[in-house]
This record gives C-alpha cells, sequence and structure tokens, in this order.
C-alpha cells in the first residue's frame, strides 16, 4: 500500500494537534510533525515528502526555503502554507511556485481537510502526467534520439542494421541535426560496445596541430614535443572512431588518413614504427562532399573508403511532426534541471515552434527550450517567454492565411516589448525609477507596459 506522506512544519504544539487531528480522517497517509525549522529542513533534504504544510516563518526559516530543499527530493512536492492572514504577497508567492497553496489560521477543519486533499490530488495528477509524458518520449526514442516521423524511422532501421556488421559509417546532415548521437548509438549497439568511443571535430583544431592530435608523436619531432604523445586514432584501439565535419580535414592529411584506413595502420609524427590498429571509422559531415570532390577539396578515394554504409539525417524543418515530442522532452529534462518542476507548454507555442523553419535544427530548438524555461517565471510556457524572431516568424506562418500588414506589425510591437522589458527588469532588479530613466520613458507609461505583459518587478530584485 502507497501512502502519501505529510510534514506539518509549525512552533505552536496546538496548531500541530489540531492539524495531526484534523489530517487522521485520511486515509492512506502518514503524517510527520515538526516543531524545528532546522530540523524540517534536515528531514525535506533526506526523505521524501508529498505535502509539506508549514507556517510562513518558523525559527528563521521561510516557508519556501524549505519548499525549495524539498523539492530536490521530490521534483512535485505539493505545498500548503499556514498565514495570519490572506496578503497579496502570499497569493504571489504561491502563484509563483506552482503546487502550492495557503490558508489562513486559525484553521477550519473542513477547509483545511478540502484543501490537503485538493493538493494531494493535484500532486497525483501531475504526476500521473509527468509519466504519461515520460511513456510518450521513449516509445519514439532510440538511443536518445527522439523521433516517430517517417524519415527519423528510417534512420532508426539504418542504424539497427549496420550496427550488426563492422563496416565503416558516413553521416551525412546539416548542423545540429545530431550526428554525434546516431554515431554513438552505432558504437553503443555494436560488437565494439565495450572499447573506447573517440571522437574529434575536424574543424575545431588548428591545421598544424591535428597532424599530431590524430596520429601523434614522438619526442623530439619538431619544437615542443618534450614527450611521446598517443594520437587519437591510437586510443580508439578496437573501438570506434569518431571523424565529425570530416570535409573540413586538409587535402594533405586526407591522403595520410586514408592510408592509415586501408592499412589499419598508423606512425606517429617522428616515428619509425608502424603500429597496428583495429577499430571503425564513422566520419560525419554537413558539406555536399560530392561537390567538394568537384572542386579538389577532398579526395575521391577517401569519400568511397568512408562511404560503406550511409546515413542521411533530416533536417527538423523536414520532420515538423517530431517537433511537440522534443519539445516536451527538452521541457522535461531542462524543467528537472533547474529545479522547475512539472512545467506544462501552452499549444500555442507547440504550434509556433512546428512553423518555423529552425536552421540551426534540434540544437537550436533544445537551446531555444533551455532559455525559455530559464527566462520564464511561470509553470506554462507560454509565446511570451520564446525569443522575438521564432515568436514572430512562426506566428506569422500560423497566420499567414488570415493576418495582415497591422496585425503582423502589433503581435511583433508587442514582442519586442515583452523581450525588452525582461530584460530592463533584470538588469535593473526591479527596479521601476531606475528601469524609466534607463528606457527613457515616465514612470506611469512604463507601469502601464508591464501591467500589460503581466510583468511583477517583485519577481526581478534579488
Amino acid at each position: 500500500m502507497t501512502f502519501s506522506r505529510i510534514l506539518v512544519v509549525d512552533d505552536d504544539q496546538g496548531v500541530l494537534d489540531t492539524c495531526s487531528d484534523t489530517l487522521q480522517k485520511l486515509t492512506e497517509v502518514q503524517i510527520l510533525l515538526e516543531k524545528n525549522g532546522s530540523e524540517a529542513m534536515q528531514r525535506l533534504s533526506t526523505d521524501r515528502v508529498d505535502l509539506l504544510i508549514a507556517t510562513r516563518k518558523i525559527n528563521g526559516v521561510d516557508a519556501m526555503e524549505l519548499f525549495k530543499v524539498g523539492r530536490r527530493t521530490d521534483p512535485n512536492i505539493s505545498v500548503l502554507i499556514l498565514t495570519e492572514a490572506a496578503t497579496a504577497t502570499t497569493a504571489v508567492e504561491c502563484m509563483r511556485i506552482g503546487g502550492a497553496d495557503y490558508i489562513t489560521k486559525p484553521l477550519q477543519p473542513e477547509e483545511f481537510l478540502a484543501t490537503v486533499r485538493h493538493l494531494l490530488e493535484a500532486k497525483r495528477l501531475r504526476e500521473e502526467h509527468q509519466s504519461l509524458q515520460w511513456q510518450v518520449v521513449r516509445s519514439h526514442s532510440f538511443d536518445g534520439i527522439v523521433g516517430r516521423s517517417p524519415a527519423m524511422r528510417v534512420v532508426f532501421k539504418t542504424i539497427h542494421l549496420i550496427s550488426e556488421t563492422d563496416v565503416d559509417v558516413l553521416i551525412v546532415g546539416e548542423t545540429g541535426t545530431g550526428k554525434e548521437l546516431v554515431a554513438r548509438s552505432i558504437h553503443n549497439r555494436s560488437p565494439r560496445k565495450s572499447g573506447p568511443f573517440v571522437a574529434v571535430d575536424c574543424g575545431a583544431i588548428p591545421e598544424n596541430l591535428l597532424e599530431s592530435e590524430l596520429f601523434g608523436h614522438e619526442k623530439g619531432a619538431f619544437t615542443g614535443a618534450e614527450a611521446r604523445s598517443i594520437g587519437l586514432l591510437e586510443m580508439a584501439n578496437r573501438g570506434t572512431f569518431f571523424l565529425d565535419e570530416v570535409g573540413e580535414l586538409p587535402v594533405r592529411l586526407q591522403a595520410k588518413l586514408l592510408r592509415s584506413l586501408q592499412e589499419r595502420k598508423i606512425r606517429r609524427i617522428g616515428g619509425k614504427e608502424e603500429i597496428n590498429i583495429d577499430v571503425r571509422i564513422i566520419a560525419a559531415t554537413s558539406r555536399d562532399l560530392v561537390a567538394e570532390i568537384r572542386e579538389g577539396r577532398f579526395r575521391d578515394d577517401l569519400y568511397y573508403r568512408i562511404n560503406v554504409a550511409r546515413i542521411e539525417l533530416p533536417p527538423l524543418r523536414a520532420r515538423s511532426e517530431d517537433i511537440p515530442l522534443l519539445t516536451s522532452h527538452f521541457v522535461t529534462i531542462y524543467g528537472q534541471q533547474m529545479d522547475k518542476g512539472l512545467v506544462e507548454v501552452d499549444p500555442e507555442v507547440t504550434d509556433v515552434l512546428s512553423r518555423y523553419t529552425w536552421p540551426g535544427n534540434v540544437r537550436e530548438l533544445q537551446n531555444v527550450i533551455k532559455r525559455a524555461l530559464a527566462m520564464t517565471r511561470h509553470h506554462v510556457l507560454s509565446v511570451e517567454d520564446l525569443p522575438v524572431d521564432i515568436a514572430v516568424q512562426g506566428g506569422e506562418r500560423r497566420r499567414s492565411d488570415r493576418g495582415g500588414f497591422f496585425q503582423v506589425r502589433t503581435q511583433r510591437i508587442s514582442a519586442f516589448e515583452k523581450w525588452y522589458l525582461n530584460n530592463l527588469l533584470k538588469s535593473c532588479q526591479g527596479d521601476v525609477s531606475r528601469a524609466a530613466r534607463k528606457a527613457e520613458v515616465p514612470r506611469g507609461t512604463l507601469y502601464r507596459l508591464l501591467k500589460k505583459h503581466n510583468l511583477d518587478p517583485e519577481d526581478f530584485r534579488s
């Protein structure tokens, strides 16, 4: 039998007794009582609690501090604040953190019991919703690669088939489509999974250092070579070597790499001994290598050597049906990392994101969701939390069939105002007078704009 654990924290023994007596009427509930705020915090840091009931201030400890500690153990914890009087500040705090409510003393048993029942049920529903979200993502996830579109199902099938072999692989796709994720999936499913997975970005290492990085060098091979260095190809022995952006490889090194791949032998710079290596090569590129061959920037023999098996990753704009799934996936992951608890996504957000063109592909979507979660102070992600350019472009495409010049202009101005005011209040730490001076607008105008966009200066004060 699963019990809901309720922790009541108050320095008044009479309040504790009232809460305990009233809560006894609930079934399948374990009641915990604490009179000391520090001890309550210690308990919350180690024990899972479904509902925290606490007086707003106890022994110098704020109920919100207790709530934050409890959320580290259970992100979906609810909190009921006991207060002497209902104030706007208390109401705003409860709305801000979500999963919270407040009730005034002296407690009315029926009202108190109804509120507790509501919070416990709301927590159960949040957990159920979260579980369903994860089930949906997991059912359409392949080694952490999320997708259910026909194009991605082809990718998953190809990964499965290629992984059972030991042939070299070329992964082709635009920047941000997840080429390294695919490479790691192939490695982790292959007989080489117990060996190393070594990755190198050919475009990130200066040309004069790249040869040494790939093949290693002997002591004294060149100025500054004070000791022997093992190259990345040698480190990948009995495993997988991932050449990211192989199209960036200088032509001079392409010839040396080709020889190493054909013979599966390397020679360190300054060395005479040939070293046998047993590696599987997975290369990736965002370039058109056939065009690079025509221009003389890539060797055709190396191309044919690495292009034994091929996986083409579709850009995100070509699989827009995966965007709601990816959005849910990233919101769940980063919401937990940022201690945001359960964050809902407004359907309009999904609609706007699905209509944006995503030049940066999945990586861009990932960063947009991460930024939106960092900026929002609510538990529902709205279009106002998105970057202006994405909200405007996605909104324009969404309303292109019924939105004229003036409507689009109004939307663009509104999105800009929200973005500007957020940054303004943040830079001024919620000081409206300073913000008005910085923006060069009257305070009354600034207050009207803040009200229009539902922004509270208190949210930006340290």
